[in-house]
């Protein structure tokens, strides 16, 4: 059900009725992109039914699905097209279109082709633990976070969250864990398993991966003696969940291990649905505070950032709906999901 996680702290006192939820996003529903259109965005049902509710409540969790559709037209092929119309000036007027004119050809160019493009949708699921204060996204990118966060302020009034801050960073703590000299020098039910990735804080930025490795030995130590700190950490937790520590305390790859999927029903998509949502944050509410414990605690709200904070991470701000929404990474290259 979830590949990724990105842990979100709700402020106390948000905690609206489902009916309320689902009245505050009923007008933001998805539709797809139209003709001349490159981007929508909208919620659908979490279950996939059409028409259905756009907040599942189960076992007391909340799970919503954001939908996001984009259309593309290759760089290259919108400018052949406006230089052709480009030519077609120049030939017809003897003048040659200057840069303003340039732009604006280029935008006919693209509304021309957009009709033509293929869609491309990806669904992002989000989760709301209001026992526990916490929302998580199912993102794969931060620029995709950005997304869910700016869509659900923009929807429910007065919420306010940031990202979770521990009172030792991701990466302090995985130099910490990769420098060990014996497995019981790592946090109580958590291990570190076979792959990480190692960057150089220097000019070169040098990286070294390993894949299928056992790590606890000398030449992961010596790298990390020599300086080069971890970005991603493959961990499991209790023999139960695996997944991938990011500098930024996200979890990639996220995988549920033998046995715990073994009481999953078949064939009933609805009775699938609710035993995965059951299974999958029965899970992660013991995972999230163990490896929160591990990271040295949650620092409070407005406290200071948190030992050797990652400078790609993104940073704690606390967003506020319906304020003005966050700034979506327009570099964000990597696929929408």
């Amino acid at each position: 059900m979830f590949k990724n996680v990105t842990l979100y702290r709700l402020a106390p006192g948000w905690a609206p009725s489902l009916e309320d939820m689902e009245a505050a996003l009923d007008p933001a529903r998805f539709v797809p992109c139209g003709a001349t259109q490159d981007k929508s965005i909208g919620w659908v049902p979490p279950r996939g039914e059409e028409h259905g509710p756009l907040v599942e409540s189960v076992n007391g969790q909340r799970i919503l699905r954001l939908a996001i559709e984009t259309k593309a037209v290759p760089g290259a092929v919108v400018r052949k097209k406006a230089q052709e119309a480009a030519d077609h000036i120049e030939a017809t007027t003897g003048r040659k279109p200057g840069k303003k004119e340039t732009k604006a050809l280029r935008e006919d160019a693209l509304l021309a082709l957009l009709p033509q493009a293929f869609a491309r949708q990806g669904q992002i699921g989000v989760w709301i633990d209001l026992e526990n204060g916490w929302l998580v996204t199912d993102a794969g990118s931060q620029g995709k976070n950005d997304e869910v966060v700016t869509a659900l302020v923009r929807a429910f009034d007065g919420l306010a969250l940031g990202l979770l801050q521990t009172a030792v960073s991701p990466q302090t703590a995985m130099t910490a864990w990769l420098s060990a000299q014996d497995a019981d020098e790592w946090p109580a039910g958590i291990a570190v398993e076979r792959e990480c990735e190692l960057r150089s804080a220097d000019e070169e930025k040098s990286v070294v991966r390993f894949t299928r490795h056992h790590l606890l030995n000398d030449e992961v130590r010596k790298h990390v003696a020599e300086g080069k700190l971890p970005t991603k950490l493959a961990m499991s937790w209790e023999g139960r969940v695996g997944f991938v520590l990011t500098e930024g305390l996200q979890l990639k790859k996220l995988n549920f291990l033998d046995g715990v999927f073994d009481d999953r029903p078949s064939g009933d998509d609805e009775d699938a649905f609710d035993t995965d949502v059951v299974l999958a944050t029965g899970e992660l509410r013991q995972l999230i505070p163990a490896l929160v414990e591990a990271l040295g605690g949650e620092l409070p709200p407005g406290s200071a950032a948190p030992v050797s904070p990652p400078a790609s991470a993104a940073s704690g701000t606390t967003t506020t709906g319906k304020a003005a929404p966050l700034a979506t990474v327009a570099d964000d290259d990597s696929p929408p999901f």
